[in-house]
């Protein structure tokens, strides 16, 4: 069995969409755990394909291609999950916020967290504060995840943990920024619990953050 773990792993990796499904079907076919198959494979794959990521070896097209196969294995084992009542690691809300239809790098957060083993909800783009506000009332949000391409739009990022704050809100959840103009220090000065540069390292904090 750990050879098939390690050929949907490499197909993960490899970002080979077909393989992947064909061989978690086969994996759950052969009576192989879904959780075995969510941590020893299409997790520890996506963690390889972040350590690329972060030494230079990938770059963004290569995330992208290996996060979708990944996630078509995911949608295979979401339901055997959900059988079985496997909890993930946390649940992540995201979106970019208003003003700003950018969702590039949001969806690849959204995939790099889904393959560190999040749930995630994703709202889309041009979210309105309120939504994120109510998503955060609703319960069961560990992290709620902001993004901003336009420095134009980043100050809205601040409305979200202003109103969070006054729907009290903002203690139940962690708020995690992120997008080509935001920094450590402008994440900081909204009061941000963390700032993230790039999808691996926004999955790596969200898994520190619910530790």
């Amino acid at each position: 069995m750990d050879d098939i773990l390690t050929a949907i792993r490499t197909a993960v990796i490899q970002g080979n969409a077909g393989e992947v499904e064909s061989q978690v079907k086969a994996a759950l076919e052969g009576g192989m755990a879904p959780k075995s198959i969510l941590d020893h494979a299409l997790i520890d794959g996506m963690r390889e394909v972040g350590a690329k990521f972060e030494e230079g070896e990938f770059f963004v097209p290569e995330m992208l291609v290996a996060a979708r196969a990944m996630k078509g294995g995911l949608t295979l084992l979401r339901p055997r999950l959900i059988e079985e009542a496997v909890e993930p690691l946390g649940r992540v809300v995201i979106g970019t916020v208003r003003g700003d239809m950018h969702d590039i790098g949001k969806n690849l957060v959204g995939m790099m967290m889904e393959g560190a083993g999040f749930e995630v909800k994703d709202l889309g783009v041009n979210v309105a504060p309120e939504q994120f506000v109510d998503a955060a009332k609703a319960g069961d949000v560990d992290i709620i995840a902001l993004s901003a391409l336009l420095t134009t739009t980043m100050p809205n990022m601040a409305d979200v943990i202003k109103k969070l704050d006054d729907a009290g809100a903002r203690q139940k959840v962690k708020v995690l920024v992120g997008g080509a103009p935001v920094t450590e220090a402008f994440a900081q000065r909204i009061g941000a619990d963390g700032f993230a540069p790039d999808a691996s390292q926004a999955a790596t904090l969200a898994k520190s953050l619910v530790a």
